[in-house]
């Protein structure tokens, strides 16, 4: 069993930075992958970056160059930096947990970033 728990969203105004955060508990191994999903109201969740470990990350489009991933195995922690946010950025970001080797999947219940002057 996993549980992720968000923290660090809120208002920022647009270009701003905005760091959040996730702690895992639960049956967490150094080979999960961890990552950070976005959904904007009536979209689908669209993945934002992902990790295997501190030195291989994958982001999509929008976060490249803006936003950074990063991962700590000690403290079970994923945390995601973001900078120059713009307005689009608004959503729902959600810490997710992929089990490699398994399938298994896990989803934190989301912290609100609202871009916005």
């Amino acid at each position: 069993q996993v549980q992720l728990v968000e923290s660090g969203g809120g208002l920022v105004q647009p270009g701003g930075s905005m760091r959040l955060s996730c702690a895992a508990s639960g049956s967490i191994f150094v080979a999960d992958v961890l990552g950070w999903y976005r959904q904007a109201p009536g979209n689908r969740p669209e993945l934002v970056a992902r990790i295997i470990n501190d030195g291989s990350a994958a982001y999509s489009d929008f976060a490249k160059g803006r936003f950074t991933i990063s991962r700590d195995n000690a403290k079970n922690t994923v945390d995601l930096v973001m900078n120059n946010l713009k307005p689009e950025d608004t959503a729902e970001y959600l810490c997710h947990l992929d089990r490699r080797f398994t399938g298994e999947e896990f989803w934190g219940q989301g912290t609100q970033v609202t871009v916005s002057s």
